[in-house]
């Protein structure tokens, strides 16, 4: 990713989240040199994730995948990408929140081997009040 894919970004969250990340957010998470990918389409953004690597673990911050283009793989890419890069890096931890009603993505990590290791209570926005988060890990 870079600061030209910001808006192609920015439309993707747009389409596929109720609550998506600001433009500021990436623009910071480029600044501070976190893992930031796009997959592209004919030259389209159709995914992107964010991930950060720190103290011999990664966090995977954001996969969101253009509600048009889902089911057709670039999640489970894009997330293999940054465990893949992770690990070189010498991370031997991954985490992440995801959703409780998130199922197919909730789906997609189980798939890759993330266990649930605990709950975030009230961590994400929702339309009547807050969602909790699932907590996973995955040994590297």
């Amino acid at each position: 990713m870079q600061e030209g894919d910001i808006d192609a970004v920015m439309a993707s969250e747009r389409a596929t989240y109720d609550f998506p990340w600001e433009a500021e957010v990436f623009r910071e998470c480029l600044r501070v040199g976190y893992n930031c990918w796009v997959a592209e389409m004919s030259e389209v953004v159709v995914a992107h994730a964010v991930m950060s690597i720190g103290a011999d673990e990664c966090h995977v911050l954001n996969i969101c995948v253009h509600c048009d283009w889902q089911r057709m793989g670039f999640g489970r890419r894009l997330l293999r990408r940054l465990l893949k890069l992770a690990k070189q890096r010498g991370a031997d931890t991954a985490f992440l929140e995801v959703r409780v009603s998130n199922q197919p993505a909730r789906a997609l990590y189980a798939a890759e081997g993330f266990c649930e290791i605990g709950t975030r209570r009230g961590y994400y926005p929702a339309r009547y009040g807050r969602e909790d988060a699932v907590v996973l890990a995955l040994a590297l």
